[in-house]
């Protein structure tokens, strides 16, 4: 039952990356559709993932900017949280995340303040 959720999962990603890819395909003229399909390409077979999700990242952030339409219709592709629901992510060494913090304290040589 697990792999079949992560099966569902994963389709669910792939599918809303390929309706994203779709939107900036045909927001573009033939000379920008070419480097999408050039990007694309070479971030699928790059072995690196890391890599592959900067620079699609970075071809995703460009086109935002260069569009700011492109942000609504983006956001009509994306699932709406569920009322109630907050979404929090933290990313990178020493980070936190969570939605109300009293006192945060990162980084090396700090003692906790006293109350």
């Amino acid at each position: 039952m697990l792999s079949r959720a992560q099966d569902a999962a994963a389709d669910a990603t792939v599918g809303l990356g390929q309706r994203i890819i779709q939107l900036l395909w045909r927001r573009r003229d033939e000379a920008g559709r070419a480097e999408l399909e050039r990007v694309v390409g070479e971030a699928a077979v790059e072995q690196d993932e890391a890599y592959s999700t900067a620079v699609l990242s970075r071809l995703l952030r460009n086109a935002l900017l260069d569009d700011p339409a492109l942000r609504e219709e983006l956001a009509a592709l994306l699932p709406a949280p569920a009322p109630g629901t907050v979404n929090v992510t933290a990313s990178g060494e020493r980070s936190i995340a969570a939605q109300h913090i009293g006192t945060a304290i990162t980084g090396d040589g700090h003692t906790a303040p006293r109350p």
